[in-house]
């Protein structure tokens, strides 16, 4: 079974990690959070200029999720995302300590799989309905985008198509 259109997440810069902000509340994490904004440390560089240190959460690919509280966002159980990813319609990112994380791109897929699983429709076809539909969104959107660049190129050319 072939996996959603975007199985490699685009991560911004300055995202290429997994790993959730440390927490400050212990000696440990804030040890680490010290070396995560060093530029020579080994965790995340300091935010970069123009960037709110949350920017990260606007990314729809951003794994910003564990399982547990995936699995409570959609009202599934962790062994459901579990056999999404078994089935390959969505490969959760690793942490540093081997702990699946998911995007919010990566919920939707599984909330649309949750909608038609309870409609009655296999897993199997489920998966292929929503890479269709995936495959389907993004052409579409390519589409629309080379309209506008070729319309804004090409003086007259919207009058011609809507005559």
């Amino acid at each position: 079974m072939a996996s959603a259109v975007r199985a490699q997440p685009r991560l911004r810069a300055g995202a290429d990690t997994a790993e959730p902000a440390p927490r400050a509340d212990t000696a440990r994490s804030a040890d680490k959070a010290n070396k995560a904004n060093r530029a020579d440390g080994p965790g995340l560089l300091a935010t970069p200029p123009g960037h709110t240190p949350g920017h990260r959460f606007d990314d729809q690919d951003y794994p910003a999720y564990s399982m547990g509280r995936a699995a409570e966002m959609l009202g599934v159980t962790q062994a459901f995302l579990r056999n999404l990813g078994a089935a390959k319609l969505i490969e959760p990112q690793r942490s540093d300590g081997g702990h699946r994380r998911y995007s919010r791109y990566q919920l939707r897929l599984a909330a649309r799989a949750r909608e038609l699983l309870d409609q009655g429709t296999a897993l199997d076809a489920a998966c292929r309905i929503i890479i269709l539909e995936d495959q389907l969104a993004e052409a579409q959107r390519i589409n629309t985008e080379l309209q506008h660049h070729r319309d804004r190129h090409q003086p007259g050319t919207a009058s011609r198509i809507s005559a």
